[in-house]
């Protein structure tokens, strides 16, 4: 009984472990470094040791990891020589720490929970130190770090952790300033953790997390922007805290204060979250569990004790292919609710869960037909785990958060998906589960944000739409009109969504043998649950099919409403009415119904006069009258605005409907008249009930005799809106007139630029909206107007921007912007820098109009700077050719500057770098990159006649450079420095130049370069060998760009 604690397996200082656990190869390996570590610097002094070890990091790639490895383990494992073993760390290594980057992120990912205290203490100090240093990809690991921060965790190991990174990210502020990436994920990150910390003892942590998150937002706003519309979700549930809420307050009514760029609170709700901040707010250990349950893994799923495996352990195993089956999950459920949701401040993980699935889990066509766990499924039971009405309501709102600003071009099906089928498979077993989410999101459209309204109905209506399109529910009536809902709800939905409530006509029908069921016998009918598998896009991932007629024809389908055949009903409103203005609506009414114009025009102008001379005329009756026109005019609202052969006659006439005499009292009227604010009160009432009347106020204003030099009156309407901003009004106005009439759209461009410069030219929305919808034919008009002056576009200060953001969109978007921008007379140096974020496999759009502009030009120093900026790619020929054409155009010009470019870098102290670096995402030129882009010009210009390469100012720079560049660079370019030597010799004295050229020329050692490389090999001192071998700084860049790299969806 004694001998057993001599047998037993002896504890690692790195990871926790039991007596049944094998021994981690990781720590296994780390043990071995400290092992070779120690047999080098033992009995030494500082100084020795530090030789012994430089002189064994240069013997090969085997001994640099190693000796790395092995002071990084000790730095985790021995606190009192941490300091020591960090400076021998960066004197020692040779990749720019790039060893001891991969295996941080590796433990954080795979091992940090295992971590025993003093190492994990200790790798949060090291990842300080590493951000004071300013090692490049530090963020990258800042950002794991992060993630390891658990919502809805107050034990005191997560918040010593959350306060801790949260001390670096202060303490190195400057630096977290250089990340845009960084910047956006520790605002989302600390939002989230805000609301977990309203404890009495957890104030002053929150005061710090509130005060970080504000400084961010107010100072890097455009920054955050990225991160989408759940950044609005976040703020939303911190608002209450006095210092948030002046910062809400800002974004709703003040959006220019955070950034002139800003557009408003619409510009961050219409755009999807990327899933890159939806997975920040899961730990790699949660992360992994979902990702189990809801796909198809290798390996054994359960350890004997019946826990889920390890990340490391299913990504190694080789056995039998693994997954949870619907209907026995509930093993797994229970062990997740007790691990992550069984403490009351868990609550708030409820909807971190719910986004991550919806946002970020969008299983294949392989697995959606197959019976793996479904995503609806889980979020079914995560939903019955809620038992607080504020968890509950939040979960709700983060399932359909995404269906509120739904666009089809833009937003994914796999988001909106799961809602619709907790809805659909819940209503037998669980019919109060429908009930609650159907009633929620009837009641969320007019209550989430009052003011757009119009914009979340119009969401959830694309939402369902494009849920019938994709076939992901045959048809919604059973679902709407379910007898198993209670009255009320019923009669609430087919007021909101008549549409869909309805038994569906013929030619909408979707035959059965056209789709295959999914066989989910205990949950699902199979005559209303099918898939069509023919609309397989729905399901990969990133895979958006662009049929925008076919979507548009959707998306209008309430505009499009049947013909009415008998009279609209007012009875509603007019009891709210006093009784002469009830007899006047009437009349009006009746003079609908007889179809006389003549006679509606005259009732309604007595009508409208009655109404602006009241002056007892209170909200609510004005709120009933508005009712009442938008119901009576309704027709006047359908079909085209804009004459199909214009002109005044035509425009006069199209004015003379009934509903435009307001805009013309309006007009007419003087501002401080007492019935110009109550008409303008009217119309904003009339604006909520019928939104399309902003942009016929537009059209009436631009074609009217009366209104001409009025469109300024827009404005005042404008504010008298609910919106009360003139942006937003005019951006949503001008979008309901793209959805409904292009031709008018074009027509009013030219007015809208020119009378509201300064909410059209610095945002690229409107832009967007116009060149997503032309034709061809409209293009050429408008580039027409621009040259004549009648319409400005673009200026200086804001067309960078503007085309910056354009690279992300269509492509005949984009060649439109370009076409529309090359119309106007703005330098081409005011744009040359947008080559910097252009990529040329993302962007071939820009380049070519690029390309295609700039060999017109004769070359400036800065257009060549920024050409020569461009990193080196094989395929990647911009550059190339363009230096090709100038040399045979420009040739004298293009030398003098290719020259100082040459100098001027090569007079910088050259220090490792990429090209791009972590804390910045534009290129940087370098004297390589110079040097590789000649090289290239150099074979293209092989076997030409052109004498680019003999001129004196390229190899005056050539010689120049050769003189003091490293072996490693003479060696790689030696063919063009080989131009350099024949002109020099030419220039020295026989004698002397063979001298010199036996002495550096490179050509001269070709035959010996295996040796050279042994020579170079063995040499420690040398800071030129990391950049000899050309394989390194490729690699470098993709480990570095790899940390904030663009997200594709």
């Amino acid at each position: 009984m004694e001998a057993a604690p001599a047998k037993a397996k002896p504890q690692g200082r790195l990871l926790v472990s039991t007596q049944l656990d094998a021994k981690d190869d990781l720590e296994e390996k780390l043990e071995r470094c400290i092992g070779a570590v120690h047999s080098l610097i033992n009995g030494l002094s500082e100084r020795e040791a530090n030789d012994a070890l430089t002189a064994n990091v240069c013997k090969g790639q085997q001994q640099h990891e190693e000796v790395c490895l092995g002071l990084f383990a000790l730095l985790l494992t021995e606190p009192a020589q941490a300091q020591r073993c960090y400076r021998d760390l960066t004197l020692v290594n040779r990749d720019g720490m790039n060893v001891v980057l991969v295996k941080i992120n590796q433990i954080l990912m795979e091992k940090f929970l295992k971590l025993q205290d003093v190492p994990r203490k200790q790798l949060v100090w090291l990842v300080r130190e590493l951000v004071k240093s300013g090692v490049m990809a530090a963020d990258g690991v800042v950002m794991t770090l992060l993630k390891q921060i658990a919502g809805g965790d107050v034990s005191t190991k997560n918040l010593w952790l959350a306060e801790s990174v949260l001390d670096i990210l202060l303490e190195q502020k400057e630096w977290v300033l250089k990340s845009g990436m960084l910047i956006a994920m520790s605002v989302y990150t600390f939002l989230r953790l805000i609301v977990d910390h309203g404890a009495p003892n957890l104030l002053p942590l929150r005061q710090k997390e509130v005060d970080f998150c504000i400084g961010m937002l107010r100072e890097k706003f455009l920054e955050c922007v990225i991160i989408g519309r759940d950044l609005v979700r976040l703020l939303q549930n911190v608002a209450r805290i006095p210092e948030m809420d002046l910062l809400w307050r800002d974004l709703l009514h003040n959006p220019q204060v955070l950034s002139p760029q800003f557009t408003g609170i619409l510009q961050l709700l219409t755009a999807r979250t990327s899933r890159k901040f939806l997975a920040c707010r899961l730990t790699p250990d949660m992360e992994t569990k979902l990702l189990f349950m809801t796909s198809r893994v290798s390996g054994d799923f359960l350890r004997p004790s019946g826990d889920f495996l390890c990340a490391s352990a299913l990504s190694r195993s080789l056995a039998r292919p693994a997954q949870v089956r619907f209907g026995q999950q509930k093993r797994y459920q229970d062990w997740f609710q007790r691990q992550y949701l069984s403490m009351a401040e868990s609550q708030s993980l409820r909807c971190d869960l719910i986004r991550y699935i919806c946002g970020v889990v969008h299983p294949s066509n392989e697995v959606l037909s197959s019976d793996i766990l479904p995503r609806w499924a889980i979020i079914g039971w995560l939903l019955t785990t809620c038992t607080s009405n504020v968890a509950a309501s939040n979960a709700k709102l983060a399932l359909f958060y995404d269906w509120l600003f739904f666009n089809p071009d833009k937003d994914s099906i796999m988001n909106i998906e799961p809602a619709i089928l907790v809805m659909h498979h819940s209503m037998k077993p669980h019919p109060a589960i429908t009930a609650t989410l159907l009633d929620f999101m009837c009641r969320i459209i007019p209550h989430f944000f009052p003011p757009l309204e119009v914009q979340v109905r119009q969401g959830v209506f694309n939402s369902l739409t494009f849920i019938m399109e994709k076939r992901v529910l045959a048809h919604l009536a059973p679902l709407f009109d379910n007898p198993k809902l209670d009255r009320e709800l019923r009669s609430m939905l087919r007021e909101r969504f008549p549409e869909f409530c309805s038994a569906p006509s013929p030619p909408m029908e979707v035959k059965m043998e056209e789709m295959t069921c999914m066989e989910m016998e205990h949950m699902m009918d199979k005559e209303e649950g099918c898939y069509d598998n023919t609309e397989a896009a729905f399901s990969d991932d990133e895979e958006e099919v662009n049929n925008k007629g076919k979507k548009r024809e959707f998306r209008f389908h309430p505009i499009r409403e049947a013909v009415v055949e008998e009279p609209a009903d007012i009875t509603p409103w007019l009891d709210q009415l006093e009784d002469t203005m009830k007899e006047k609506v009437v009349q009006l009414q009746k003079s609908r119904s007889e179809v006389n114009p003549d006679a509606e025009v005259a009732t309604f102008s007595r009508s409208i006069d009655h109404h602006h001379h009241s002056e007892d005329f209170d909200t609510e009756q004005m709120s009933a009258l508005a009712s009442c026109l938008a119901e009576i005019f309704k027709e006047h609202f359908r079909g085209d605005v804009l004459p199909e052969d214009i002109t005044d006659e035509s425009l006069e006439e199209s004015v003379c409907k009934a509903v435009c005499l307001v805009f013309r009292n309006l007009v007419t009227m003087q501002e401080d008249n007492s019935g110009f604010s109550v008409l303008l009160d009217m119309l904003a009432e009339l604006y909520q009930k019928q939104p399309k009347i902003g942009y016929h106020l537009l059209y009436y204003l631009k074609a009217s005799k009366a209104a001409n030099g009025k469109m300024m009156l827009y404005e005042s309407f404008a504010q008298a809106t609910a919106l009360g901003d003139l942006h937003t009004c005019l951006m949503m106005d001008m979008k309901a007139c793209q959805e409904d009439d292009v031709r008018l759209l074009c027509y009013l461009t030219p007015s809208i630029y020119s009378e509201f410069p300064d909410q059209t030219l610095r945002s690229g929305e409107l832009l967007n909206m116009i060149v997503a919808v032309i034709d061809s034919t409209q293009l050429q008009e408008l580039m027409c107007h621009v040259m004549m002056g009648n319409l400005v576009m673009f200026r200086k200060d804001s067309v960078l921007n503007i085309l910056i953001q354009s690279l992300d969109w269509e492509t005949f978007e984009q060649y439109s912007t370009w076409q529309l921008f090359l119309a106007h007379s703005i330098p081409l140096e005011t744009i040359i820098p947008i080559l910097q974020h252009l990529k040329y496999k993302e962007h071939p759009e820009a380049l070519s109009c690029l390309l295609l502009q700039l060999r017109r030009e004769k070359p400036s120093e800065e257009m060549v700077k920024m050409v020569l900026s461009r990193p080196c790619h094989s395929e990647d020929q911009f550059t190339t050719s363009l230096l090709r054409h100038w040399a045979s155009k420009h040739d004298d010009t293009l030398a003098e500057h290719i020259k100082a470019q040459l100098i001027k870098n090569n007079n910088q102290p050259r220090k490792r770098q990429s090209l791009r670096s972590s804390s910045s995402k534009l290129a940087q030129l370098t004297l390589e990159q110079i040097l590789e882009h000649l090289d290239n010009l150099r074979l293209s210009l092989n076997n030409t006649k052109n004498s680019f390469f003999s001129q004196t100012p390229i190899l005056q720079a050539l010689q120049h450079v050769q003189a003091s560049c490293d072996e490693g660079h003479k060696m790689r370019f030696s063919d063009l420095f080989a131009l350099a030597e024949e002109y020099e010799d030419s220039q020295a004295k026989p004698l002397k130049s063979r001298r010199k050229a036996a002495a550096t020329s490179p050509r001269s050692r070709k035959g010996v370069a295996p040796p050279s490389n042994n020579e170079e090999e063995s040499a420690s001192s040398s800071a030129s060998e990391e950049e000899d071998s050309k394989p390194k700084a490729p690699k470098r860049k993709r480990k570095c760009s790899s940390a904030v790299a663009s997200d594709s969806d």
